[in-house]
């Protein structure tokens, strides 16, 4: 488990956010457990604490808004860490 706060719902848009700096190895484990197969299920109870079963909306949304931040970090947000643009 993670042991940074988390929000409910990823950040979106094309800016990189201090939050997405804060958050690159979650977002990093979360491809992995993509490309590893993992259940969805799996991956939030274990990257960010909470149980799917007791919470299985909360869950669905935090795992997904963070899964497509952090495909959007592949594509985009990278290259804005590696060149240091200012937002």
């Amino acid at each position: 488990m993670t042991t940074l706060s988390f929000l409910d719902e990823a950040p979106a848009g094309n800016l990189l956010t201090e939050y997405d700096r804060q958050h690159v190895k979650l977002y990093c484990r979360l491809l992995d457990a993509e490309a590893d197969g993992a259940s969805w299920k799996e991956a939030v109870e274990v990257l960010f604490g909470i149980d799917p079963k007791d919470k299985p909306e909360r869950a669905r949304k935090v795992h997904d808004s963070h899964l497509a931040r952090a495909h959007w970090m592949t594509v985009h947000g990278y290259k804005i860490l590696r060149l240091g643009r200012p937002n």
